[in-house]
This record gives C-alpha cells, structure tokens and sequence, in this order.
C-alpha cells in the first residue's frame, strides 16, 4: 500500500473470552437476560510504515495474571501470538491509540518498545487521582492494573506518549482521535479510514450493539452498567459514533462484540481465537 494513501487495512485481534459474564453487569436494562458470551479484542492496522495497534489487550503473567482471573477471563491467547499470524512482530508496531486504561485495553503496552502512545490527558491523569483517593473509593479503580500506569509513565520518561486533549484528526493521515468520556472519565474512540470508509473502534464507549441499537432495536440508546463517568456523557458518546457511522453497525467494531464480528470476513482461526478483517 503507497504511503501516501490514507487507507488502512484493519483487523480485528481476539484475545480472549468469558462465557459467563452476567448481561446485566454490562448493560443498563437487561437483568433479565442472563450470561453474555463476552470477547475481548484489539485492533491492528497497517498502512505504508505505520503499524498500529489500538489498544493491546494484556497479558497473562504476574498482575496481569491476577487481574485475568479475578474478573474471570479463562480463555486466553498472547496478543503477540496473534499478531505473529499476521507476521507483526512487536518491534514493529509504531503507533499504540489506547481508548481507555482498563487493564484488558492497555495490558500489554509494555511489550511495544518502539511505539509512540497516544492516550486522552484527561484520561491518564483522572487514574492518578483517582488511584491516590482513600480505599473507600476503590470501585473506581477496581479495573485498573496499577502496573499499565506504571508502564505508561515509563514510556513517557522515554518521551513516547502523547497526551491528547480532546478530539484530534489526522493524529496519523486517516486516524482520528474523538473524545469520548461516560465509561471512564477520558476515553477516547478512534476513527480509521479505509476502502470501505471510516471504520469506528469504540473501545469500550460502546460495549454491545444495543447500546446504540437500543433494546428491541428501538433506537433508545442504552448506558452501559460498568461506567465511572455519567450516563449523561455516555449516551452523549453514543450519538457522536452513532453521527460517524451513520447507522451502519458494519462500520462500527465493538472490541466485546458478543457476536463475534460475524458480518466480517474471518482472516485466521487460531485455537478458538478469531482473527478478522475489517477494511
């Protein structure tokens, strides 16, 4: 692909899986509902010398390991692993977009020693006070790895993270940067163009279609249940993707899509891991 084009050949990277994680947990009005299969992915894209990852799902060893299995994710393969199929070593990547710092969205950020991070200001300075809040406010941080922030911090005394505030474009020719606050105080989504248009990566400012679709595809957006920000901010949210696709939800990648990017063309299948394209 020429390096002046701003199109980006885009995969979905699925990393993990919980297959009995309560719907209602997740999603404002579903207590009904019962367990939701729940994936976890990252997204992976390539143009000319730029390879980007936006997020980098995390790994299963010390901490993270802990993590991994407090919140109950049994299935699990290496982020790096995947990437090795599409023949990406770690080296390579170049750019990390972290929509937000739970620790299956920046897990693995240490493992990309050449890339530059580019994380909402508002979204890496709101874990360190919230970190430094007395133990009674620990549900804020109950989703927080405090060794991602740690690694972080070293990439910034490396002077590779970029803080941003607010939206940006052409943060790389064909990658915008949209602020998105509601499931945490910062995040951001990030829009990529391609072949077939601007394809949104919700991070987790979307966690299911019916969060947008709304229950019985009423088109009511619905909250998520495991936010730290406002409902006010996350339906808010909602609508600015919502305004970028355009109604399409094949142009929208959900990182825990219960359905598995199943309206995209499956690349690889490794042991139960989808890989998928999505340009």
């Amino acid at each position: 692909m020429p390096a002046n084009n701003a199109n980006w050949e885009i995969y979905v990277l699925e990393y993990a899986r919980t297959k009995d994680q309560p719907i209602a947990a997740l999603v404002n009005g579903t207590h009904d509902e019962g367990l939701m299969d729940t994936p976890f992915a990252f997204v992976f894209a390539r143009n000319g010398a730029h390879n980007i990852l936006v997020d980098t799902g995390f790994m299963r060893e010390g901490t993270g390991a802990e993590m991994s299995e407090r919140f109950g994710v049994p299935e699990w393969i290496s982020p790096l692993n995947l990437l090795a199929e599409l023949d990406v070593k770690p080296d390579d990547i170049t750019e990390i977009f972290l929509s937000h710092a739970h620790f299956d969205h920046a897990g693995s950020v240490h493992k990309f020693p050449n890339a530059r991070i580019f994380i909402q200001k508002s979204e890496l300075l709101s874990w360190h006070e919230a970190m430094a809040l007395p133990p009674q406010f620990g549900f804020l941080t109950d989703i927080i790895n405090p060794d991602d922030l740690r690694n972080i911090f070293d990439a910034s005394v490396e002077h590779r993270v970029t803080l941003l505030d607010g939206d940006k474009d052409n943060v790389l020719p064909g990658v915008h940067a949209r602020f998105g606050p509601g499931h945490t105080i910062g995040q951001q989504f990030i829009i990529l163009q391609s072949a077939r248009g601007e394809i949104v990566v919700s991070g987790d400012c979307v966690y299911s279609s019916t969060n947008i679709a709304g229950h019985n595809h009423d088109g009511v957006y619905v909250p998520l249940n495991n936010a730290i920000g406002s409902v006010w901010d996350q339906l808010k949210t909602i609508d600015r993707i919502n305004d970028v696709v355009e109604g399409d939800l094949s142009k929208l990648i959900i990182l825990h899509d219960k359905d598995r990017w199943e309206n995209l063309p499956l690349v690889k299948e490794i042991e139960g891991f989808r890989i998928s394209r999505a340009h």
